[in-house]
């Protein structure tokens, strides 16, 4: 707006060090910043390091001063532009989750997820509908990554338009630089106030006390990089002073007691009792089957992605249900996700990390036989996970969900339930049956003593969990006919409904 003087405006853009002050600090900072880089990995402390800017403000030469004093075996640098087409295909953080670094390790972005508002926004390929929702998704990635233990620095490298002019000319003019200089960079210098309005924005919507901005002034690059490796080399103390105190406290054991008629329940209002007769089952199954070949086929040339995620009791049926819906698909679009405990890759990072890797493209299906669900169930109730860890994950998960449905994602959630009783008579067959005694362990067995307590957490999962984009599904299982045939009812019906509102099917 014309008069409003903006917070970019403001900021004094010449400082400066002299060569000899510079070549001293640098120096002390370089030595005490390769100090802190070995004591962040034996703390196995995960670090983001992040540059945004003006164009020709520095980050490469800056970049190079900050990794300079570090173990290259400890860090490393991702330059990330436009999007691949395979990274088009999928929900637009899914580049950057799959490039979060390891417990102990560094990665530094040159240029990041701040692309979308910005570079991507400007060319008009974000629209305002999806800003409105970019801006939260990019503030939820960072929350989730911080509570977890990483620490995020943001740097944005500010220079005078004048200064960016200088210096798009120096490198026109140099024959091993010219090539860094285009046409868009000289119209972007023409769109200074307008990028400087656009950058306002954005820093006053994504600073956040656990992913704070840091605006460094660039015209003197000794200066900036000095002030970086400052505020790098004082973040790092403050991390490891951080993980020093926490890991002095203990986690309270003892749960205040809490009035059982008090509970919201979910499970204890299932009719179990549902049923199909085998000619009915049959009869539906070769229908449903059939549509959702036809289903597919749409999905597939419209680039419809699709998540199904099961979950269930053990014996309840996952692997029955997912054989029948995927007997007739194409497997070319398809894949079965089998879920089991992380291996030591997966435990160095974030736990949604390994989920964030599996994630389908645009017009393929996604089916999970166990999910990410392990961290408020056996995660939680076998103690793999601390209690401040699994209440998280609840708005952690939901906002990962509603990531998946913002980027055009159907998603759905099945509980398969079955009772106790039916669970034992299924144990049973399962270690008198020779080909079957693989499917059944003393792990299982054990897993049944704690049953009340899984109960408890399955119902709170899905009253905290169940979306309206990303329903749970409650299927009654103790019939097995009944149970295939609702999922695979509930699958068509979700796929037909979307296609009808894109305009894909019309109206049955």
């Amino acid at each position: 707006m014309e008069g409003m003087v903006y917070m970019l405006e403001k900021i004094d853009l010449e400082k400066k060090l002299g060569k000899d002050e510079f070549h001293k600090k640098y120096e002390s900072l370089s030595e005490e910043l390769g100090h802190l880089q070995r004591d962040c990995r034996a703390n196995n402390i995960p670090i983001i390091i992040l540059f945004e800017g003006l164009g020709a403000s520095g980050k490469g030469t800056i970049m190079n001063y900050l990794i300079h004093p570090l173990d290259p075996r400890g860090f490393k640098v991702f330059t990330l532009n436009q999007p691949t087409e395979d990274e088009i295909l999928r929900p637009y953080l899914w580049r950057y989750w799959i490039k979060t670094p390891a417990k102990g390790r560094i990665h530094i972005f040159d240029h990041s997820w701040y692309h979308r508002v910005l570079g991507d926004r400007l060319e008009g390929i974000t629209d305002e509908k999806e800003l409105e929702f970019a801006y939260d998704e990019i503030v939820d990635f960072e929350e989730q990554l911080s509570v977890d233990g990483t620490v995020i620095m943001k740097f944005f490298l500010h220079i005078s338009k004048k200064e960016q002019a200088k210096r798009l000319k120096e490198m026109e003019e140099s024959k091993s630089t010219a090539w860094r200089v285009t046409k868009k960079d000289w119209h972007y210098n023409e769109k200074y106030k307008e990028l400087l309005v656009m950058n306002d924005e954005m820093l006053a919507k994504t600073d956040t006390s656990f992913a704070p901005w840091d605006i460094v002034e660039s015209n003197d690059l000794e200066y900036a990089a000095v002030k970086i490796l400052s505020l790098v080399v004082n973040r790092l103390k403050r991390a490891l002073e951080e993980r020093k105190n926490e890991n002095s406290k203990e986690e309270p054991k003892i749960d205040i007691p809490f009035d059982e008629r008090l509970v919201t329940h979910v499970l204890q209002g299932v009719d179990l009792s549902v049923s199909l007769t085998k000619k009915e089952y049959k009869d539906k199954l070769k229908v449903l089957q059939r549509k959702l070949a036809c289903l597919q086929n749409l999905m597939v040339m419209n680039r419809i992605p699709v998540i199904l995620a099961f979950e269930g009791w053990d014996a309840a049926g996952k692997g029955g249900n997912i054989k029948r819906l995927t007997e007739k698909l194409d497997p070319r679009n398809y894949e079965v996700i089998p879920i089991s405990a992380p291996n030591d890759i997966e435990k160095a990072h974030h736990y949604l990390w390994r989920f964030w890797r599996t994630i389908p493209k645009a017009g393929n299906l996604a089916i999970y036989d166990r999910t990410w669900y392990g961290r408020v169930l056996v995660e939680r109730i076998e103690g793999f996970c601390t209690k401040q860890e699994y209440e998280r994950a609840y708005s952690e998960i939901n906002r990962m969900e509603r990531q998946f449905t913002n980027a055009g994602y159907i998603v759905l959630k099945f509980w398969l339930h079955i009772d106790k009783n039916e669970q034992e008579a299924r144990f049973k067959d399962r270690q008198e049956n020779p080909e079957k005694q693989w499917k059944i362990t003393d792990e299982d067995w054990r897993n049944r003593e704690k049953w009340d307590e899984y109960e408890k957490a399955v119902d709170e999962m899905i009253i905290r969990t169940s979306t309206v984009n990303a329903p749970w599904i409650v299927v009654e299982a103790n019939s097995k006919y009944y149970a295939r045939i609702k999922v695979l009812e509930t699958v068509v019906d979700a796929l037909t409904k979307y296609m009808q509102e894109i305009g894909i099917l019309g109206e049955k």
